[in-house]
């Protein structure tokens, strides 16, 4: 099976990853919210967070108070209503399965790309993987970096009250 718009066969899913998403965000997006690189199923599904395991959207409905985003457009639609940008630190990397001590070799993201067109306000990690890479390879942004708990179903010390913590006054 080819998927179009990466141009990967099936097998190239679980070996060899040569690129992530695109970021998600508009001018007027106020905080950026960082995972390290997408997993199988997000890459097979084409978007951030798609495996249903994950309690990322699970997490951001609970905190905005709506519905669980469904489909890709829903959730597009979501991030922009709440003025949030999406993306990966990791945007290439030699990766075999999902978990993030698997990612190898791999390319950061042009973080500057979201900055000088958005009105951030507050950078979040998704996670410690997401976090250690942000801080190696961004220092002279470290005061805006927040770590949070990842929503990996692998990570089982989630914790809700983190993320409402640090997220509830940046969102409407």
């Amino acid at each position: 099976m080819v998927l179009p718009a990466l141009g990967q066969t099936e097998a190239d899913l679980t070996g060899r990853e040569h690129m992530g998403f695109e970021p998600c965000f508009e001018s007027d997006s106020r905080i950026l919210i960082l995972g390290s690189f997408p997993s199988v199923i997000s890459r097979k599904e084409l978007f951030y967070y798609a495996n249903p395991l994950n309690r990322f959207w699970k997490t951001l409905a609970k905190l905005t108070g709506e519905t669980l985003p469904e489909s890709t457009a829903d959730k597009k639609a979501f991030l922009s209503r709440h003025r949030i940008a999406l993306w990966d630190v990791v945007t290439e990397c030699d990766i075999r399965g999902s978990l993030d001590s698997n990612i190898k070799n791999y390319a950061v993201a042009d973080v500057g790309k979201i900055l000088n067109a958005a009105k951030i306000e507050a950078v979040f990690l998704n996670g410690q993987t997401a976090y250690r890479i942000f801080k190696k390879h961004f220092p002279s942004l470290s005061s805006l970096a927040v770590l949070l708990p990842s929503t990996s179903p692998a990570n089982t010390r989630f914790d809700y009250a983190e993320w409402e913590k640090a997220l509830s006054p940046y969102l409407e």
